[in-house]
């Protein structure tokens, strides 16, 4: 692929991995609640990278043509954003409190919300494409769209590590801004799961 475009996508998924949402959220909660950061992190990277196989696959596409489909997935992860966000609001734990050993839910969970996060599937359908190139000499499509989706997938590892590491290491020895932070991380889960109910109901 042309070494122009490929910097030219990584400056653009940069910029939007690095606007706050579900997903810093989620490895910020993590972060300051003493859990396994990287084994939150590998879960939020192991749902895109099932987004780049849907989209490697075309199902990505065939999501995107099925309305019905769509808006069950939506839903289906504002549901669990709401549900998640408002576990960590009825129970901030403080930092440490879990050890390192404990939790063998945080893969799933970083799995899920990824996984199921609209934002991601839209990246996929509206954003990757720009960047593939149909004519010439080059590479097949899928390939393609599997380097680049490999690239959205690297940058969201360092990305979501860099903050949840820098939350803990921030915010470890702070148990009072510890919790505040995790109480607005989960807020933060909640209203976003909360708007995409409401948007996505409001179009049906």
């Amino acid at each position: 692929m042309d070494t122009g475009l490929l910097l030219s996508f990584l400056a653009l998924d940069l910029l939007l991995v690095c606007v706050p949402g579900a997903d810093w959220a989620y490895a910020i909660a993590t972060g300051v609640c003493g859990r396994p950061v990287v084994r939150a992190v590998a879960g939020l990277v192991a749902g895109y990278a099932l987004h780049t196989v849907l989209a490697v696959a075309g199902l990505a596409v065939l999501v995107a043509g099925s309305p019905g489909l769509l808006t069950g997935l939506t839903l289906a992860g504002a549901g669990y954003l709401v549900w998640l966000g408002w576990g960590v609001l009825r129970r901030p734990a403080p930092p440490g409190a879990d050890g390192t050993g404990s939790h063998s839910g945080l893969f799933l969970r970083g799995a899920t919300i990824s996984g199921l996060n609209p934002k991601g599937l839209l990246l996929y359908l509206s954003v990757l494409p720009q960047f593939l190139v149909t004519t010439g000499d080059h590479l097949p499509i899928p390939v393609q769209t599997a380097a680049l989706g490999l690239l959205h997938m690297a940058c969201c590892a360092a990305v979501y590590l860099a903050v949840g590491l820098g939350a803990r290491a921030v915010l470890g020895a702070r148990p009072t801004a510890a919790r505040a932070v995790t109480r607005t991380s989960g807020a933060a889960m909640l209203g976003i799961g909360a708007f995409l109910l409401v948007q996505r109901l409001a179009t049906l």
